[in-house]
């Protein structure tokens, strides 16, 4: 059973993802948040599996309660938002979030969504993810230390790490790079442990800021 805790400052928005997921056998809402403050003290007194995290939330906002949830539990951070590309959402992705959704989702979409983060997938749409990464990072810029920590990194982790900060799956990568799905599974291990990422989400974040792949170049 996924244990799912949900953090919006809307009632009805609140109230409308529980109902959603509560309607599921496989998941249970275990609690609800009205600020980020809360979240945080319910994620670490309930130990929920995924968190569903409004990501503009008055007082602790959802970037801050992101981090501190993510540096306190084991709990995977789902972010909600209005705006498919929001300053926000790219903090929080930093923070640690595995994914964003936007706050008109379709229901199937969101039990997905929850189901996939909890599993320790990253849900990053490539398109969307590109076009964030491009207003708030790209521009060609890159960060001089976080490329000097890809000189940590195998030839083929590398390759692992453009390929899934282009939206990969772990299959079409595996193609790709003519190796088991195993293999890549563990070239992502090692690559987030060298690089002292939490997960997929945050690879594609370094991918793009360390300027191994850059926003609007063409997709090899």
């Amino acid at each position: 059973m996924l244990r799912v805790l949900v953090a919006d400052d809307q009632d009805l928005f609140r109230g409308g993802f529980a109902m959603i997921l509560n309607a599921h056998d496989d998941i249970t809402v275990v609690g609800e948040a009205a600020d980020g403050a809360e979240a945080v003290t319910k994620a670490i007194e309930l130990e929920p599996d995924v968190v569903l995290m409004d990501i503009r939330m008055p007082g602790v906002d959802g970037v801050e309660a992101t981090a501190q949830v993510c540096r306190r539990t084991d709990a995977k951070v789902l972010v909600l938002t209005m705006f498919d590309v929001d300053q926000y959402v790219y903090d929080a992705l930093r923070a640690g979030a595995s994914g964003f959704l936007l706050k008109d989702v379709r229901r199937d979409d969101l039990v997905r969504a929850v189901r996939l983060v909890a599993e320790g997938e990253s849900l990053l749409a490539p398109a969307i993810t590109r076009r964030l990464i491009a207003e708030f990072v790209g521009r060609g810029r890159s960060r001089p230390r976080l490329r000097q920590r890809l000189d940590e990194l195998t030839e083929r982790e590398m390759d692992t790490l453009r390929l899934l900060a282009r939206g990969r799956s772990n299959a079409e990568i595996a193609a790709d790079l003519v190796v088991t799905e195993h293999t890549v599974k563990t070239h992502v291990s090692n690559l987030l442990t060298k690089l002292g990422l939490r997960d997929r989400a945050q690879a594609v974040v370094f991918a793009y800021e360390s300027g191994l792949v850059v926003a609007g170049d063409q997709e090899t």
